[in-house]
């Protein structure tokens, strides 16, 4: 019973740790590209003056990265609390059978 609680244990701290993202990623940016027809007319090609696609806001993706990981954290703790309390219930289950 106490290699499968220890591994239980291993593995529940390896899922957890491996599915929490790290705080401080750096947010990756994408390089703009600028593309100009030499021999087009005007009229016929619109200029961009912004890349295409939604503007992100670094101080927001950080933002949302770290509570994402609260989170995260925060519901593996929870898992944990609830299989010591199972296993523990069980312990004591188990020994109340034995006494009877």
């Amino acid at each position: 019973m106490a290699k499968l609680r220890g591994l239980v244990l291993v593995g529940l701290l390896g899922a957890v740790l491996f599915t929490a993202s790290p705080a401080l990623a750096e947010p990756v940016r994408p390089a703009a590209v600028t593309m100009s027809v030499a021999h087009a007319s005007a009229g016929l090609v619109p200029v961009q003056t912004q890349p295409p696609g939604p503007v992100l806001d670094p101080a927001q993706t950080d933002k949302a990265n770290t509570e994402k990981t609260k989170n995260k954290l925060i519901a593996g703790l929870l898992a944990v609390v609830l299989l010591g309390i199972v296993i523990w219930g069980r312990k004591i289950r188990s020994k109340r059978a034995k006494k009877a």
